[in-house]
């Protein structure tokens, strides 16, 4: 029995050994200190998920899917972008479904739609540090809830609206009840189990099964039923998994596609290429022919795939700290348990814990297609397991035999090491941070030798309180720095923890920082590529707004300094999709001439649904960088008021407001008018969602009339033309249709650049006479009358 000054018994024999099971696998007498200190590391938990989450801007991707949902029931169970069922997001539906719930209850705002995001995060540490308890004692389980709440990715995304953080839910949730179906042989727990793995697939389709591997090997290896009973309950646990995973497939499946929304990500509309393509093996093997995961190499947001990925300065101080003494614990653990029954649930624990890691691991770090820094997150459930159980197993082979008295000192000095390699990454931060790790971690590993054997037994305590306080300190640091606003990156699409270690995505650099995606920049470090080919120059974009220079956008515009052309620009200024300028977004006044979604914002802050200005991961003012969270999926507005009431003024009677080519364009404007807009080719611009026969039989029936040509953001659609339907579809459109000037909606039109986005056709002569598409961002007209 463990207590608060001895973490362990002293061994009796010279060979050190897994922790006897309790009788009938009941739970160790808990301590005193156990409950306060899980009380506390959840309440710590708690500050970091919600303190200053007002100020965070939110996915507006997921966020206008989840406004979707309070305003129609189809598009909650489809998991549409726009209320009315045009096209769904890239993801399967659970998590924006409780979200929306949650919305409908307490209305649609940031606290009401993260309630669910912080109650799922706070549950994976409560579920994780009951099932570690049971397997490894209090003390592993108060670690391994520590180290959970503490991992700075976990952070991150925990404060986002992200599916990733009720993934992580629903999988240790998973994985706890097969644990237990492990230990008592019961079957109802294994089909607990199979529900929560069903469940996290309709969250995040693949993702959710990373794991399931290692949870039905120990089943098969440990449970205490005969081998065939064993057999016999997975099979059935097969079946419900299947039930629980495949529903809203086969439910989606059954509705004609002319009923049903298109799917978004899948490049035939349907959910079963949705499921293989995109979330599947489009995301291990890139390439655009396994649906859009990615072009390969990553996806450019988290540096070249390889198994050194998780080492790198993109992911290094979002996941890393730990993994060294993970990996130490986990080799070390299974030695000591070789001797083991074969239902010993220790082993057990060890088996599937490790087993999450190396999947998810393995997974992660050689994946081709888009990779995100956030999709780490998976991996902190089994890194904590680990350090917690392994941690005690340990502590207690140190004490009690020689022969292992220098693997824990060896693995806490390994990473105090990795740990100041970290903190080093990032110059000029908090620079008094290494050098105490350091000499907190050698004075704590000299104290557990000289306190190792005799009865100063709180001076050993001490020594080990140390040696934890040296470790976490680092991934602490970074933790905070989100909900502090002294670091963390791009809130929203790509959020991170921590200061700029790098020069951005793609590559070996970049990761953590305020300023995009890892970097304290105006927008996005050099050197990377996004979804749909938009590739990153190195130089900041500032005054002109725009993105950092040398950038090619969709559709061979480039960006970077002033002047220069952005997707959807017409090459003034940096311009940016719908009839921005001077480095704006679409939206409210920035600092400096930046415009950003959702109102005003010193900061370039995109606009929540309370009206309050967002921060974002950008410098002040810094064009793209001051606003790219909002418009690159931040924030909870998101288009420029006066369009916005030129067309609601002219809707006449249409279902949806406007036609834009992509998902982020769509979700700010729906967000802002709080009605359905059409995302006609996705978030990455390479779906096939509308066509030419679909435009006509929108416009003849009247629920559509306003399109805008150009500023594919993602790569995709007028201006990028990623596909033959897309440039089709711009054809058409601008030979039918009737453009709108920008005098007829906008008051400073008359003060702007001939060249201005929005007033500006969207084609032009070439020198051979043949019409050519520029990437200017072009609002047209279409009544039932321009339909033959």
């Amino acid at each position: 029995m463990t207590s608060a000054t001895d973490p362990l018994p002293h061994a009796t024999t010279a060979t050190p050994g897994p922790p006897s099971p309790t009788p009938a696998g009941e739970p160790e007498r808990a301590p005193r200190w156990s409950l306060p200190a899980l009380i506390a590391i959840m309440l710590l938990a708690a500050v970091l998920y919600c303190w200053n989450l007002s100020g965070d801007s939110l996915n507006s991707f997921y966020s206008a899917a989840i406004y979707s949902g309070t305003q129609n029931w189809e598009a909650w169970f489809f998991g549409s972008l726009d209320a009315g069922n045009f096209l769904t997001v890239d993801k399967p539906p659970f998590a924006n479904m409780v979200m929306s719930v949650s919305c409908r209850i307490f209305g649609f705002g940031t606290w009401q739609m993260m309630l669910p995001e912080v109650a799922a995060g706070l549950g994976a540490i409560w579920i994780l540090h009951s099932s570690v308890k049971r397997s490894f004692g209090h003390a592993a389980a108060a670690v391994a809830a520590l180290v959970l709440a503490l991992t700075p990715i976990t952070v991150a995304i925990d404060r986002d609206n992200n599916p990733d953080t009720i993934l992580v839910l629903l999988m240790v949730g998973g994985a706890a009840l097969a644990l237990r179906a492990t230990r008592d042989g019961a079957l109802l727990p294994l089909l607990g189990s199979a529900v929560c793995f069903g469940l996290a697939f309709n969250t995040k389709m693949l993702a959710g099964y990373i794991a399931l591997p290692a949870v039905f090997a120990v089943y098969l290896l440990a449970a205490r039923p005969a081998l065939v009973r064993r057999i016999v309950n997975l099979l059935i646990a097969g079946v419900v998994l299947a039930v629980a995973s495949f529903w809203w497939a086969v439910a989606v499946s059954l509705v004609p596609a002319s009923e049903r929304p298109y799917i978004g990500g899948s490049t035939d509309g349907t959910a079963w290429n949705l499921i293989m393509g995109y979330n599947g093996l489009g995301r291990i093997f890139g390439g655009e022919g396994n649906g859009g995961g990615g072009g390969g190499g990553g996806g450019g947001f988290s540096g070249s795939a390889g198994l050194s990925r998780m080492f790198n300065d993109i992911l290094g101080g979002q996941i890393s700290w730990l993994i060294p003494f993970a990996a130490i614990a986990l080799v070390s653990g299974l030695i000591l348990c070789g001797r083991a029954p074969r239902t010993d649930l220790t082993r057990a624990a060890l088996v599937l814990w490790g087993g999450w890691t190396v999947l998810h691991y393995v997974t992660f770090a050689t994946a081709e297609g888009t990779m995100h820094p956030y999709y780490t997150t998976a991996l902190a459930p089994g890194i904590a397991a680990l350090c917690g159980g392994g941690g005690v197993l340990l502590l207690r082979a140190f004490r009690a035999d020689k022969r292992w008295a220098w693997v824990l000192p060896a693995g806490l000095a390994v990473t105090a090491v990795w740990a100041i390699v970290l903190l080093r990454r990032a110059s000029g931060w908090n620079t008094w941070l290494w050098p105490a790790v350091g000499v907190v971690m050698a004075a704590a590993i000299v104290g557990l030798f000289v306190f190792r054997s005799g009865n100063r037994v709180r001076l050993f305590a001490a020594s080990v309180v140390a040696a934890v306080v040296a470790a976490i300190a680092g991934p602490a640091a970074y933790a905070w720095s989100v909900p502090s606003g002294s670091g963390g990156g791009m809130s929203g699409v790509n959020p991170t923890a921590g200061p700029s270690t790098g020069s951005g995505f793609g590559g070996p650099g970049g990761g953590g920082g305020r300023g995009g995606f890892g970097g304290d920049r105006s927008g996005f470090p050099g050197g990377g590529e996004m979804p749909g080919g938009i590739r990153q120059g190195g130089q900041n974009a500032e005054a002109g707004g725009g993105f950092p220079g040398g950038t090619t956008a969709p559709g061979g515009a480039s960006g970077g300094a002033s002047g220069e052309q952005l997707p959807g620009g017409g090459g003034q200024a940096g311009d940016f999709p719908g009839g921005a300028q001077n480095g704006e977004l679409p939206g409210g006044q920035g600092a400096s001439g930046g415009t950003a979604p959702g109102g005003t914002g010193g900061s370039g802050g995109a606009g929540t649904p309370d009206g309050s200005s967002g921060r974002m991961g950008g410098r002040t003012g810094a064009g793209m960088g001051g606003g790219m969270g909002g418009g690159m999926g931040g924030g909870m507005g998101g288009a420029n008021s006066e369009l916005i009431a030129y067309l609601k003024k002219h809707q006449d009677g249409a279902i949806w407001l406007l036609a834009v080519s992509n998902s982020q364009s769509a979700a700010q404007i729906e967000l802002s008018a709080r009605v359905p807009v059409i995302s006609m080719w996705g978030f990455t611009g390479s779906d096939q969602a509308m066509t030419v026969a679909k435009l006509k039989e929108l416009v003849k029936k009247g629920e559509l009339h306003y399109i805008q040509l150009g500023g594919g953001m993602m790569g995709g659609g007028p201006g990028g033309d990623s596909n033959s339907v897309s440039s089709e579809v711009t054809a058409w459109v601008t030979k039918h249709g009737t453009p709108v000037k920008e005098s007829a909606y906008s008051k400073s039109a008359n003060s702007a650049s001939p060249k201005s986005s929005s007033s500006s056709k969207s084609s032009s002569k070439s020198s051979s006479g043949t019409t050519s598409q520029t990437n200017q961002s072009t609002l047209y007209r279409l009544d039932a009358s321009d339909v033959s």
